[in-house]
């Protein structure tokens, strides 16, 4: 059996060992864009079925028709706040509890405030339990929406509009839920270089 001349084989060698890189190189890319798009894909699919306690986001003209729905039935609102461990705030509800009619709308407020002597970025998770009543839970407007940068000794309050959709009380999986919890935590987002400060609100 005939064989390559050692230069024709070194060449087709060298030919096979650069598309086996560009291959694995190419490979490599589109695991890392995979890795992150998965943040914001897994976000969005929360959003869209209130997965995991994710709250839903509405329109005025979306709490507008739910407000139609409203049979006057209500339901108590717990609210709660954390910061994380390195985040120098301190974050609290205005009040910790409300009662509001299903289908109304109705707003919340948070008091943060930057304890720190540096301007300080943050943005809030949130989550509503039972975990089931995400996908009735709907936010209008929300600071959890922005990052949120504050002074050194700055204090805000940001509010939060939202409605309880009335399908709720059409769930059987809701049943007998007297009480859902809001629940925001603050994390620290990348230090400002040149930040503009919070509203007041």
């Amino acid at each position: 059996m005939a064989t390559l001349p050692p230069t024709l084989h070194d060449a087709d060698t060298g030919r096979r060992n650069l598309r086996v890189g560009l291959i694995a190189f190419m490979g490599a890319v589109f695991m890392l864009g995979l890795g992150y798009a998965s943040v914001p894909l897994y976000r969005l699919f929360c959003q869209v079925t209130g997965f995991g306690g994710t709250t839903m986001v509405a329109s005025q003209s979306q709490a507008a028709r739910a407000a139609t729905l409203a049979t006057g039935q209500t339901i108590s609102i717990r609210f709660d706040a954390t910061t994380a461990g390195d985040m120098p705030w301190t974050f609290r509800p205005s009040q910790s509890t409300d009662t509001v009619t299903i289908g109304q709308r109705d707003i919340a407020t948070y008091v943060a405030k930057n304890e720190s002597s540096r301007p300080i970025t943050g943005m809030a998770t949130f989550n509503v339990t039972p975990v089931q009543a995400g996908q009735y839970f709907n936010k209008i407007q929300c600071f959890c929406f922005t990052e949120q940068t504050l002074q050194p000794g700055q204090e805000v309050t940001m509010p939060v509009l939202y409605y309880v959709d009335p399908a709720m009380l059409d769930d059987p999986n809701m049943r007998g839920v007297e009480q859902i919890t809001l629940s925001y935590t603050f994390h620290r987002a990348a230090d400002p270089v040149n930040p503009a400060p919070a509203r007041t609100n």
